[in-house]
């Protein structure tokens, strides 16, 4: 029982919550950088918060140039324009991208370091104040130190991770999920499912990581298969708050294989994030039960299905899944064996059994 708890962001959560506490943002200070992409400009999102800000008198600027799965050269643009504007707090809205890239804009407008500096840690514990509003249910980048960015060196996705990550205010309103398109409401209620199940896995997880995780399932798993036809308004607030939770839980114990071998296909494939993490996870979950870990047994339990029926409700999510030649997985395999994702699991899978998930979750040309 000896473990230790961190969560500093304050959360609130409900309909019209960004205008209901507003006032909250005057805490964060006088001028705001809006890091976004374009979905905030037609879900409502990006004028509530512009509404908000009015009403306390501060001032705005946009930067709405934020892609999926941001660069440092998009963090570098980003930062410019804050101190061009004399921004002196930030609020990420949207995806994960965007709060991953306002994260890292914050960060590194207080702690300066070259490209080749910024993913080898030892930051310190400032950055500029943040409030996050997530537009999918799937990231919970609102809750976690960790922003992930492009990394064209490594050829990957690699995390920055510091405790002035963690964003002050995290505002959760279902209604701004409403309009998702089904694609994106699968691939990211997949990646919060993924989540959950990788904090169980982790060989960092604590009793409160755990309680976090398999809340999480409860919710979430039954409202997977739903995310594939029509979600009611209470549902995509179910969703969001699950994935809230289980971004609360892998801000204790990390990610694992999964997403160290997900990483490779949104890197080299552009598959989305959270559906390269659904293809790989049922075979992960396959290895883990193999191997005995008892977390497979909690995770069965509450999802109140065997990891046979898990894979297959993934199956059915996924349809018809991509294909790569043989050599490609191989070196997949061979790339994620030495990345951080796998030290953190429980069970550290070997170069072969990585080459075995990925050759039974992705089709062989």
């Amino acid at each position: 029982m000896n473990f230790s708890y961190f969560m500093p962001t304050e959360i609130f959560c409900g309909r019209n919550c960004v205008t209901a506490n507003c006032g909250r943002l005057r805490e964060l200070g006088s001028h705001a950088l809006i890091v976004t992409g374009r979905s905030s400009e037609t879900n409502g999102a990006l004028a509530d918060v512009l509404s908000a800000l009015g009403k306390n008198g501060q001032s705005a600027t946009l930067f709405n140039c934020v892609l999926p799965n941001p660069t440092i050269a998009c963090v570098r643009e980003g930062i410019a324009l804050l101190k061009g504007c004399g921004a002196d707090f930030v609020i990420g809205l949207g995806g994960g991208s965007p709060m991953d890239a306002a994260k890292a804009i914050a960060l590194l407008a207080v702690e300066e370091r070259a490209d080749s500096e910024i993913f080898s840690g030892g930051y310190g514990n400032a950055a500029l104040p943040m409030a996050h509003i997530p537009t999918t249910a799937g990231t919970g980048s609102e809750v976690t130190p960790y922003a992930i960015l492009t990394d064209d060196e490594r050829q990957t996705k690699t995390s920055i991770s510091s405790p002035a990550l963690f964003p002050r205010f995290a505002f959760l309103d279902g209604k701004y999920t409403f309009s998702l398109p089904r694609a994106v409401t699968v691939n990211t209620a997949l990646d919060a499912f993924s989540h959950a199940i990788e904090s169980l896995l982790s060989k960092r997880a604590t009793p409160l990581s755990r309680v976090l995780a398999t809340e999480s399932l409860r919710i979430l798993y039954p409202l997977l298969p739903k995310t594939a036809k029509t979600l009611s308004e209470e549902e995509r607030d179910d969703l969001l708050y699950a994935s809230a939770l289980a971004g609360m839980a892998i801000a204790q114990s990390g990610t694992t294989a999964v997403h160290g071998m997900g990483y490779q296909l949104t890197y080299f494939a552009g598959i989305a994030h959270g559906r390269a993490n659904g293809l790989l996870l049922g075979e992960t979950l396959r290895l883990c039960e193999e191997k005995n870990l008892p977390a497979v047994k909690a995770i069965t339990l509450t999802c109140g299905a065997s990891v046979k029926e898990i894979a297959l409700t993934l199956d059915t999510l996924l349809g018809e899944r991509e294909a790569f030649p043989k050599s490609d997985l191989l070196a997949f395999a061979k790339r994620s064996a030495s990345g951080k994702n796998i030290q953190k699991s429980a069970y550290e899978p070997t170069e072969e059994e990585l080459s075995r998930i990925f050759l039974r979750s992705l089709r062989v040309k």
